[in-house]
């Protein structure tokens, strides 16, 4: 397991006091594809269709008070969507989700379940640590399966190299694949550290679950620490 220290910046706190983050690193065995999964995640998605609107997304805490700070960072949440909101607009809409591998989809499914937008690492790529910050005008970012993604003004995480995610997209360099043995997960909490603890227990359920995950290890960053001070 590859542990990193991550810092969250004041750029970050600026906009929102209450950020909190769930970090969970661990040793997966990861696959193309688990059948097991997929009938979880068909299953819940079946129930989401039928009991939101897609008016309602929006207004769902996690991604609503993540809509909030990309508006007071400068950035359209309509055009640069969160990914926990993509996610669950793609069901209401009838559109199937992309399958990618075991560890990305149920990734997936925490972010359906939940609404918080989450980053998959493949931690082996990350160069050094990590530090929350805001994105810079002219800022090279490729996005996963999209191209270039203009990052201005989008919370991200960034390495010694360069960005490497944002609550919108994660970037091609650090992405998890089949081959990947270690993973981290950044669950982001723009709307608190309430609910946090449970979405990164239901997160390591489905990696133990389904990708046989060993030395696991959370840890909890933002306004439950700062208010230990």
């Amino acid at each position: 397991m590859l542990q990193k220290e991550i810092t969250i910046s004041d750029k970050i706190y600026d906009v929102c006091p209450e950020f909190s983050m769930a970090a969970i690193a661990c040793e997966v065995t990861n696959s193309p594809f688990h059948e097991k999964l997929w009938k979880e995640i068909t299953t819940f998605s079946a129930f989401l269709a039928s009991s939101c609107k897609m008016e309602e997304i929006k207004r769902r805490p996690a991604i609503h008070a993540t809509r909030e700070v990309y508006k007071k960072l400068g950035k359209d949440p309509n055009r640069y969507r969160p990914s926990g909101e993509a996610l669950c607009r793609r069901i209401l809409k009838s559109q199937p989700l992309y399958q990618i591998n075991t560890a990305v989809d149920l990734i997936n499914l925490v972010s359906l379940k939940t609404g918080y937008s989450i980053g998959g690492f493949d931690a082996a790529k990350i160069e050094g640590n990590l530090t929350l910050g805001v994105g810079e005008y002219g800022e090279k970012f490729e996005a996963i399966g999209r191209g270039i993604l203009n990052i201005e003004g989008l919370p991200v995480y960034r390495d010694a190299t360069s960005g490497i995610g944002t609550p919108t997209s994660d970037e091609e360099r650090t992405k998890i694949t089949s081959d990947t043995t270690d993973l981290m997960m950044l669950i982001n909490g723009y709307s608190g550290h309430d609910g946090l603890p449970e979405a990164a227990e239901y997160a390591v359920d489905l990696l133990r679950k389904y990708t046989k995950a060993e030395n696991i290890n959370i840890r909890f960053f933002g306004t439950i620490l700062r208010q230990k001070d």
